[in-house]
């Protein structure tokens, strides 16, 4: 693979193009950046669970203030990886490619890297996933629709959510290639003939079999290669992406669990000590509140973890090119031993704490009764006709005024109605979707 191509400013739809936009005088990927920002899925971001759902601490992170933090830490990861490859590749700044150019693709898909993320994290993609898999209201659409089809319902992964709604004429982004492809940690469909364990990016997926048109013709414009008929091969910025998700969430994760007063203050510094060797100066430590202290552990573990993933981005930048690469940066550095046993604390002590635990059971009642409630509407108006109720049809007038309910029946194929429904669903923010789980299910009356 080439940067040339890799780096190409064109849009999604138009074809490749230059960098630089004429008209304002701004990047192209400083153009994607500003409409993300400015668009609706980013805003639910705001009241959607990072690890803590519905928290009553302000301080604690949501998916925004979380994105918001990966994209400033993939800005100066592009910008640092960007010198390097216009000290080795000179001929990139006759395109206009500078290294702010490359850290701005690297924030701009940085940012939208949760966009796609369901309510309740995690535990709401398991709960989309379980519904079509285990519940009988989920499996009677199975024989509806075809095997890779159904591989995608059963399997929902919030990244390929996530390149739907970037992809979608209904939110308008319009973004480039590049930042697309940067986007895109796991470039393959659901359903795949063998999956490569030893890649780090085949461990899941990264869009629907209805976006496999769209996700060719961004790899062909890129000129991102295939590894087989139905994988390829990483966009290189995706994996400093990948890398600025992995500093933020460990450090930061272990920030919120010491704040919530699940980890101890010894117990973060001892874990960080090792990642900022001579930089640690215990005696500021005295003189400074643990709010401050943990502000400040953080910005130095942070800024030492980009410093170690720029230097092993260099290393194996020809490797990556050339697809012989697939690991997770941060997996490479000095500080991965560090970093892992974070890992390992944070989800004994943090993920599985009791409050995290209880609500995330509650996440998985409240998706899977929502998703319970509006495919049986869905089912019964549409190949079931004779279970079609006035319960049903008064569900079916909460759906947005876009759904599409017409020209469903039982000789079509209802993937697309079962990819709008999780739209709606997986749309939701956290909040919104317990309110109106009450609503429907008579817990709570509206407007009372």
């Amino acid at each position: 693979m080439k940067w040339e191509k890799l780096l190409s400013g064109g849009r999604f739809g138009d074809g490749p193009k230059s960098g630089i936009n004429q008209e304002s005088g701004r990047s192209e990927f400083e153009i994607d950046y500003d409409r993300i920002i400015f668009s609706a899925p980013f805003r639910n971001l705001q009241d959607k669970t990072q690890v803590f759902p519905l928290p009553d601490q302000a301080f604690v992170h949501t998916r925004l203030t979380h994105s918001l933090e990966v994209s400033s830490v993939g800005r100066s990861l592009g910008k640092g990886a960007g010198e390097f490859l216009l000290e080795k590749f000179p001929n990139l700044q006759n395109l206009g490619i500078s290294s702010s150019a490359i850290g701005s693709i690297v924030a701009a898909a940085a940012l939208t890297h949760d966009i796609g993320n369901p309510p309740f994290g995690h535990a709401g993609e398991e709960a989309i996933s379980d519904f079509f898999r285990l519940h009988a209201e989920g499996k009677v659409w199975e024989k509806h629709v075809r095997v890779d089809q159904w591989a995608d319902l059963i399997n929902f992964e919030g990244n390929a959510q996530g390149y739907r709604m970037l992809v979608s004429k209904q939110f308008g982004l319009k973004l480039t290639y590049a930042t697309l492809a940067a986007f895109t940690k796991y470039p393959r469909p659901s359903l795949i003939a063998q999956r490569d364990i030893a890649r780090k990016s085949q461990k899941k997926y990264g869009f629907f079999i209805n976006q496999l048109a769209d996700f060719e013709e961004m790899a062909e414009v890129l000129g991102v290669e295939k590894i087989s008929m139905d994988t390829w091969v990483r966009h290189p910025l995706a994996f400093l992406v990948e890398a600025a998700d992995d500093i933020c969430y460990s450090i930061i994760d272990l920030e919120d669990g010491c704040t919530m007063g699940l980890v101890t203050f010894e117990e973060t510094l001892k874990l960080l000590k090792p990642i900022l060797g001579d930089k640690l100066d215990k005696d500021k430590l005295k003189s400074r509140t643990q709010s401050q202290n943990l502000g400040a552990l953080r910005a130095l573990a942070i800024g030492q973890l980009i410093r170690e993933t720029v230097a092993i981005f260099g290393q194996y930048e020809e490797q990556m090119r050339k697809g012989n690469f697939d690991k997770a940066l941060t997996d490479m550095i000095p500080s991965a031993k560090a970093l892992s046993e974070i890992a390992a604390l944070s989800v004994q002590k943090i993920y599985r704490s009791k409050v995290v635990l209880e609500k995330e059971a509650a996440g998985f009642q409240i998706l899977e009764g929502l998703l319970s409630v509006f495919s049986n509407a869905l089912y019964h108006h549409f190949y079931a006709p004779e279970k079609f109720s006035g319960k049903d049809k008064s569900i079916l007038r909460l759906l947005p005024e876009d759904f599409p309910m017409k020209g469903w029946g039982a000789a079509v194929n209802p993937y697309p109605l079962l990819r709008a429904l999780v739209d709606f669903i997986s749309g939701m923010t956290d909040k919104y979707a317990l309110n109106l789980y009450r609503k429907v299910n008579g817990i709570a009356f509206p407007g009372g």
